[in-house]
């Protein structure tokens, strides 16, 4: 196989690796600067990558670090989507605990007349 062979437009990778619902959506934020190949910014769609090519990126409120397995011919479902990269994305905090039951809606209208200083119940 030649070079050309093992590399890809990262726009179609992250596509059809389903990060993204579009193309377009992917050629965007590769073109607004939000896409790392291997710690270097990249603003070209057509930016060439290959499987060991490392992606940082922002996906909704996470930033994704995938490492690139292979490439896709097209794309398919997720699960097969899954078998393209080995995310390296470091475990997220989770979110505090909650001390105590929520509060029913009687609770939230005693506190709502007792902020206000209504008085009455």
């Amino acid at each position: 196989m030649s070079e050309d062979a093992q590399k890809d437009r990262v726009d179609r990778w992250l596509w059809q690796a389903r990060f993204f619902k579009t193309r377009s959506l992917a050629a965007r934020q590769v073109s607004d600067g939000h896409v790392r190949v291997n710690a270097e910014r990249v603003t070209k769609p057509a930016a060439q990558i290959g499987p060991g090519d490392v992606l940082t990126f922002p996906q909704g409120r996470q930033i994704r670090v995938v490492r690139i397995e292979s490439l896709a011919k097209r794309r398919g479902p997720a699960a097969e989507a899954q078998t393209l990269y080995a995310d390296l994305t470091p475990p997220s905090e989770p979110a505090p605990a909650r001390v105590g039951p929520r509060p029913t809606k009687k609770d939230r209208r005693d506190m709502t007349s007792f902020r206000d200083g209504d008085g009455s119940e």
